[in-house]
């Protein structure tokens, strides 16, 4: 059921999706790394200094909700005691020929990882038990407590309402 409605989800992302990506004013080729991780090896490598909350997106570059709330996300990492993590979802074939682009295009500074594993139906309760896998999606977390937001942020304001609400409930 899952993989059914994730399915309708990509081909529907793909249909919506703007392919105008946004001017870059750096001129310089900017080297971009992603690693890829199976679910393990992400949650192994989600950081938990207790001075900082994290807030980890769940999107891909073929979904336009996902692509409309990034900038809120960017600008959300640029606070000292907040730290944004960005797990694509794209396709791994995707990841040198839509993934790297996009992110150079957009001189994304965030941390981006790609998750490659396939076993959805593993990993995704294990993100948040009532998930059912469409994104965006959001977790934020830090080393007392976590929250899942399983829906789209429409401005900048209501992600740091979120994130400052979140602070406060500790």
């Amino acid at each position: 059921m899952i993989k059914r409605i994730l399915v309708l989800i990509i081909i529907c992302c793909v249909a919506c999706v703007d392919e105008k990506p946004k001017e870059n004013s750096a001129t310089e080729e900017v080297a971009v790394k992603i690693p890829t991780y199976n679910f393990e090896e992400l949650e192994k490598n989600l950081p938990t200094d207790q001075e900082k909350t994290y807030v980890v997106n769940f999107w891909a570059t073929w979904c336009a909700p996902c692509v409309e709330e990034l900038p809120h996300f960017l600008e959300l990492n640029n606070k000292k005691d907040v730290e944004v993590i960005l797990v694509s979802l794209d396709m791994p074939k995707m990841k040198e020929t839509q993934l790297v682009p996009f992110v150079k295009k957009r001189n994304i500074k965030a941390k981006v990882v790609l998750l490659d594993d396939p076993r959805s139906n593993v990993w995704i309760p294990k993100v948040d038990e009532n998930w059912d896998g469409a994104i965006p999606a959001t977790l934020i977390y830090n080393t007392k407590n976590r929250k899942f937001y399983p829906r789209k942020f429409d401005t900048y304001q209501d992600l740091l309402d979120e994130v400052e609400n979140f602070k406060n409930e500790i």
